[in-house]
């Protein structure tokens, strides 16, 4: 059953994709604010991003109920539609902790009109989950799964469980496992990935972006980070420098970049979207996460925050007639 990579998707495994955040109104039941959230959608679309995620980690995917992930997928559809882009590749996090859940799961996404289906390995049975274990899990989902499969190793957040490159190369195997998800900074894994398979068997993208040109320098394809929720124009542009033989310049960007992205890794998902909100004139308690996250109250690191994000803000407002040469 597994499905070939279509015309619309084929462009997923390269470039800047970006996890859309999920916004919510400031009330009790904390429903999805969907004005404000198609106000998101259509920002970052217009920047010129090379794919959307839908229900990451900072869209905050645990929270949303399987009705909220397929309404977000089809306004995702509906926005690039209407901006001219129908065919923009759309991949949808497809977690969870039973492996029938997670193959209807990728059903839900295809039908609602998502190109990917990004898998994070269950977790809640941590202890019995051996190399073999995990590896039938995804075996299972791909020959099942109607879209292809992005595994995603992200150990922050699957209780220490990390795919190493030999499970890696296993996965690779499979014709409907098209790539990872890197948000362990395993630049080595890039590498061997990249040294064992072509682009179109299977890929690596970095999971976040201040690695995105080490990640480019030894085979990996791009990134899916973050901070594209706010600078998706630098992270575009340090992508098209690079890939344009323009090395030097995608270098000394990196470094500029780096240096802001700690203010997102340390904020967390909660000040991730303050900071994005914040800058982005978005209305005042619309940047809380679903409890039981806790709200981002504290004075003192909200100032840090943005002080430390804010300096490409300039570059970022520079960079509106971009357009990317890829």
């Amino acid at each position: 059953m597994g499905a070939a990579i279509t015309e619309r998707s084929a462009s997923y495994m390269k470039g800047i994709h970006v996890p859309c955040l999920t916004w919510f109104l400031d009330n009790v039941t904390q429903d999805i604010d969907w004005n404000l959230q198609r106000r998101h959608i259509q920002f970052l679309i217009q920047s010129g991003v090379d794919g959307v995620v839908i229900a990451g980690t900072n869209g905050e995917a645990v929270t949303l109920s399987r009705d909220e992930k397929s309404q977000l997928v089809q306004m995702t559809r509906q926005v690039a539609t209407e901006l001219g882009k129908p065919t923009l590749p759309i991949s949808v996090g497809t977690s969870g902790q039973c492996t029938r859940d997670v193959i209807s799961e990728t059903i839900l996404a295809r039908d609602a009109g998502g190109d990917f289906a990004l898998v994070l390995t269950p977790s809640y049975f941590h202890f019995a989950m051996n190399p073999d274990a995990i590896a039938e899990f995804f075996e299972e989902v791909a020959k099942a799964s109607p879209l292809p499969i992005v595994s995603y190793n992200f150990p922050g957040v699957a209780a220490g469980i990390d795919l190493d490159s030999d499970l890696l190369a296993r996965l690779g195997q499979n014709s409907n496992i098209v790539g990872v998800k890197l948000t362990c900074g395993g630049i080595a894994k890039v590498a061997r990935i990249a040294a064992n398979f072509s682009h179109r068997e299977f890929v690596a993208l970095a999971g976040q972006s201040d690695w995105l040109v080490p990640a480019l320098s030894v085979g990996g394809t791009g990134s899916i980070t973050g901070v594209a929720n706010l600078y998706p124009r630098v992270c575009l542009r340090i992508y098209d420098l690079y890939t344009s033989g323009k090395v030097q310049e995608a270098q000394d960007l990196q470094l500029r970049l780096a240096k802001i992205e700690t203010g997102f890794g340390k904020g967390g998902i909660n000040g991730t979207k303050w900071v994005v909100a914040h800058l982005r004139n978005y209305p005042e308690g619309s940047w809380h996460c679903r409890r039981p996250y806790p709200k981002f109250n504290d004075l003192e690191r909200q100032s840090w925050v943005r002080k430390t994000v804010e300096p490409l803000a300039k570059l970022e407002e520079s960079l509106i007639d971009f357009v990317p040469k890829h």
